[in-house]
């Protein structure tokens, strides 16, 4: 039982090869040793300083992105105004006069003017129903000519949430919009947005 086994029944393992060469990789430079080095001694070590180093990365992402909010830049604007269709979009309704920028600064005139003037709360009223009309037609107008020009200039792209987005676009102040605009009023727009 606790014998030695004859030459016949002893097994044979098979020799794992031995590599003659190296580690399998190159040996970094001094250079890059001390690199790897102080990196890993920068890593945070409490969950305090974890929390600091995420706080200023995020105060560092919302800076770019507030910049590019401002100076169009696409890299740092948020998913959805990201891409050259949203860009197109942007630019297509801030460089015409929709009657849609003007109705909050209307509303809250009419609102107001009963509280001064009786006998104009039933003028304010009507006033409100024909702005709200104007804003509808002008809307839908603006939305068969958006669509229009989107499908001439990107066939093979997805439109949906197109027309939402030119809508909000639309009804904002002009100076209250975020990306700004990038064109003026009346600006004609290039055929490269790519």
């Amino acid at each position: 039982m606790f014998g030695r086994k004859s030459p016949a029944q002893q097994v044979v393992e098979p020799e794992t090869p031995v590599k003659e060469t190296g580690k399998g990789r190159p040996t970094p430079s001094r250079k890059e040793a001390e690199a790897a080095r102080k990196a890993r001694l920068k890593q945070p070590r409490s969950r305090k300083e974890i929390n600091a180093a995420n706080r200023a990365q995020r105060a560092e992402h919302g800076d770019k992105m507030r910049q590019a909010m401002k100076t169009g830049d696409e890299r740092y604007l948020p998913l959805r105004d990201k891409g050259p269709v949203k860009r197109f979009i942007r630019d297509w309704i801030d460089a015409r006069f929709t009657f849609a920028e003007i109705v909050l600064p209307v509303l809250i005139i009419a609102l107001v003017v009963p509280y001064i003037s009786l006998q104009l709360a039933m003028y304010s009223q009507l006033f409100t129903l024909v702005v709200m009309a104007t804003v509808i037609i002008n809307l839908i107008t603006l939305r068969f000519l958006l669509r229009k020009e989107l499908k001439r200039r990107f066939p093979d792209n997805d439109l949906k949430g197109t027309t939402y987005y030119a809508i909000m676009r639309a009804i904002q102040i002009r100076p209250l919009r975020m990306p700004k605009p990038q064109v003026k009023i009346g600006s004609q727009l290039s055929d490269d947005y790519r």
